[in-house]
């Protein structure tokens, strides 16, 4: 599948069951039951796509043991995607705080329509799950 047919596929298909925006640089922004994600698909050699989910799960947290703590044992606990903490300075006050993304790549030639919604929105509920435990 080309990549701008597996885009389209992911459009079509995540459209039955989210909200879904194609956003002017190709990739698109899928939202479902307060879980929103960016996918892009990435043509990596001839016949091999692609599908890149990247996740915001929280931001501006504050850079505490206790957040670190609890990104460590959602990372540890997460089998589909990479959860990462990104530190940067606070624009409100002196120090830092941490924004926390999940990101998952796979392959999405050869899949069919139906088998590539199960696993992002599998990917989505993980995501929502780990925002609801680092949000409390």
């Amino acid at each position: 599948m080309a990549h701008r047919e597996l885009t389209q596929t992911l459009a079509e298909v995540l459209g039955e069951v989210a909200t879904v925006t194609a956003e002017p640089d190709g990739s698109l922004t899928v939202a479902v039951a307060g879980a929103v994600a960016a996918l892009r698909v990435l043509t990596v050699a001839d016949g091999l796509e692609m599908v890149s989910l990247n996740q915001p799960l929280a931001w501006d947290l504050p850079d505490t043991a206790e957040t670190r703590d609890t990104v460590l044992r959602q990372a540890a606990a997460t089998m589909l995607g990479t959860v990462t903490a990104v530190e940067r300075p606070d624009p409100d006050a002196a120090g830092t705080v941490v924004d926390v993304l999940l990101r998952y790549n796979f392959p999405g030639s050869g899949l069919s329509a139906e088998a590539l919604r199960t696993l992002i929105l599998m990917v989505l509920a993980a995501g929502a799950d780990l925002r609801r435990e680092l949000l409390g």
